[in-house]
C-alpha cells in the first residue's frame, strides 16, 4: 500500500474521492471497475484512485467480518484476512471486562479489529505493530469510528507491557511463502509467546493448535461463529478459569461448554436421535460433554457423533432424527435411495474415506424427493443412516 496515497485518502479531498468511488461502484462489486477508474483518473492521480478503489473493494469483502462497521473502516488485503471477526473480538473483550480488566495492550494489532472491540467495551486500549501500513490503518479505523486508543510502530517483543492489566497477542502465522505450521516460525515465535503466560494474558492461535502445546494452568478456548470454527485463544493468569472451553456464537447469542461439564462417556448403539457436535466442541475435545447434555453416548470411541433416545435442542450440536439404516455398500445404497424416489441428496460423513461430491455423482439419482444420509462408523463398522434434520 502507498502510505502517502492512504494518508491523502484521509483528507477532505480524499474522502470526497472515496465517496465518489463508492457511489460509482455497483453494490455487488461487479460493476465496471475499469470504467470507474478511468472516470476518476480525470479528477485525481492514478495512485490516489487506486487507493480509493482498493478500499471500496476491501470494505465490500469486510462486511462478513465487520458488519455495518465495514463501510467506515479501512483495510489492507492481508490485514483483513488475518483480522478477528468482530463478533469473536467482542466476546474476547467482554471476557476481559468480566475479569475487571480496565486496560489492554495489543502486541501485533494489525488493522485494529481487536482494538476496536476493546475500545467499544470501555477498555483503555493501545496497540503496536512492526508494520507501518497496518499501524496507519489501525489508527485510521479508531479515528473513523470515533474510538479512543493509541497505536504505534514497534517490535512487540521489545515492548514493556507491564503497565497494562492484560497483554494480548495474535502472532502472525503467515510468511512470505504462505502459512507457517511450526509455532516457532510464528511472528513473534512461540518461545516469546510462552513468556506472556507468566502474567494475565490472552493469545490468539490457530484452531488446530495441538493440545499438548498448551502449557499447564493455561485455558484453551475454541470459538466458532455461526457454525464455523474461527480461532482458539489461550488465557493465562487470573483470566484462566478452566482447562478447555468451547464457545459457540450463533444467532441466538453465545453459549459455552467447559471441561468441568465433561464427565466422560460411553459407546453404544445408534438410538432414535443423532447429534453432530459443533466444530469448536470437537476441537476442544468436549464431545462427551455434549453426550452428557443430551443424555446420550458416542456411537464410536473415535467418531464425533453422539446419539440419544431423547430429542434436545442444543447450541453445541446439530440434531437429526434417525429414520432407518441403509446399506453402506454403494451399489445397494444406490438401489435403496432410488427405491425411495430420492433425487436430491445431502451427504454428511465422518470417519470414512468418502468424497460426497464424487459419491453423489456416481449415485446418479433422479427422483423428486430430498433426503440426508450420514456415512460414518459405528463400533468400527461402516454405516449409512437416513436422517431428518430437526
Amino acid at each position: 500500500m502507498d502510505l502517502d496515497a492512504f494518508a491523502w485518502l484521509l483528507t477532505d479531498n480524499g474522502q470526497r474521492l472515496l465517496a465518489r468511488a463508492t457511489e460509482m461502484t455497483s453494490p455487488d462489486g461487479q460493476g465496471s471497475v475499469l470504467a470507474v477508474q478511468t472516470a476518476l483518473r480525470k479528477e485525481e492521480t492514478a495512485e490516489r484512485v487506486a487507493a480509493a478503489m482498493t478500499q471500496v473493494d476491501l470494505r465490500r469483502k469486510a462486511a462478513a467480518k465487520f458488519g455495518d462497521l465495514a463501510p467506515r473502516m479501512y483495510f489492507t488485503p492481508d490485514g483483513l484476512e488475518q483480522a478477528t471477526r468482530l463478533a469473536v473480538a467482542h466476546h474476547r473483550a467482554a471476557r476481559l471486562r468480566a475479569f475487571d480488566a480496565t486496560s489492554v495492550i495489543d502486541l501485533g494489532c494489525g488493522i485494529g479489529g481487536d482494538l476496536i472491540a476493546s475500545a467499544r467495551a470501555g477498555l483503555t486500549a493501545a496497540g503496536v505493530d512492526h508494520d507501518p501500513e497496518r499501524v496507519a490503518v489501525a489508527q485510521a479505523n479508531l479515528d473513523a469510528l470515533e474510538l479512543p486508543g493509541a497505536v504505534t510502530v514497534a517490535d512487540a517483543t521489545g515492548v514493556d507491557h507491564s503497565p497494562f492489566d492484560v497483554a494480548y497477542a495474535d502472532p502472525a502465522r503467515r510468511g512470505a511463502k504462505g502459512r507457517v505450521f511450526s509455532a516457532e516460525g510464528w511472528t513473534p515465535p512461540w518461545s516469546w509467546v510462552e513468556t506472556l503466560f507468566a502474567r494475565d494474558a490472552c493469545v490468539k492461535v490457530a484452531p488446530g493448535i495441538p493440545h499438548d502445546l498448551v502449557p499447564e494452568k493455561v485455558e484453551a478456548e475454541w470459538v466458532s461463529d455461526r457454525g464455523e470454527v474461527k480461532e482458539a485463544a489461550l488465557w493465562s493468569g487470573a483470566l484462566a478459569s478452566t482447562h478447555r472451553r468451547a464457545t459457540v456464537i450463533g444467532e441466538r447469542g453465545l453459549a459455552t461448554l467447559t471441561s468441568e461439564d465433561d464427565p466422560g462417556g460411553e459407546v453404544g448403539e445408534v438410538a432414535e436421535f443423532l447429534y453432530e457436535p459443533d466444530g469448536a466442541v470437537i476441537r476442544a475435545g468436549l464431545v462427551t460433554a455434549v453426550a452428557a447434555g443430551v443424555q446420550g453416548h458416542l456411537i464410536d470411541e473415535h467418531i464425533a457423533y453422539v446419539t440419544s433416545s431423547a430429542s434436545f435442542e442444543t447450541p453445541f450440536a446439530r440434531g437429526y432424527q434417525v429414520l432407518e439404516e441403509l446399506p453402506y455398500r454403494e451399489k445397494q445404497l444406490k438401489a435403496a435411495l432410488r427405491a425411495r424416489g430420492i433425487g436430491k441428496l445431502t451427504i454428511k460423513k465422518r470417519g470414512v474415506q468418502v468424497v460426497p461430491e464424487q459419491l453423489r455423482k456416481r449415485l446418479a439419482l433422479s427422483g423428486s424427493a430430498e433426503a440426508t444420509i450420514v456415512l460414518t462408523r459405528v463400533a468400527g463398522e461402516g454405516t449409512c443412516l437416513l436422517v431428518r434434520p430437526f
